[in-house]
């Protein structure tokens, strides 16, 4: 079922609002897909999705790896029993201290904790198109 990025259903957006684990898929270098466990924020009013990560991490360095002038495609994905959610978009990574704090922030909202500070931190910004799932 396919819903709108930007103004989703309320059932939808409550799903990505639960503290949920979440996996992230990136593009390798070689083209196979990547997939981690991570924690996932939907901000519709932005139509972004964030994942705070490690600079070092393989995550990031698949997305810093895209082809330049095209960003990774990547998708973020939750599942609860029959209920599930995957956001679509293209990544980004941002360094600066005012996106990583954004980001964490949000962090903190949905799960409940702020993660200790860590210098290598950064965010993979996904700017989102197309949303699908059963909420």
């Amino acid at each position: 079922m396919s819903h709108d990025v930007l103004n989703p259903t309320p059932e939808y957006l409550a799903f990505w609002r639960e503290r949920h684990v979440c996996t992230l898929t990136t593009p390798r270098p070689n083209g196979t897909p990547h997939v981690v466990p991570v924690g996932v924020t939907y901000d519709p009013a932005a139509g972004l999705a964030r994942v705070i990560s490690n600079k070092n991490s393989k995550k990031v360095r698949n997305v810093l790896a895209a082809e330049p002038g095209r960003p990774a495609r990547v998708a973020v994905c939750q599942m609860e029993g029959r209920r599930w959610a995957t956001l679509e978009g293209h990544a980004t990574v941002r360094t600066d201290e005012a996106s990583v704090a954004e980001a964490v922030a949000r962090y903190a909202e949905r799960y409940g904790r702020t993660p200790s500070p860590n210098p290598d931190r950064v965010v993979i910004e996904i700017t989102l198109d197309r949303a699908m799932g059963r909420a």
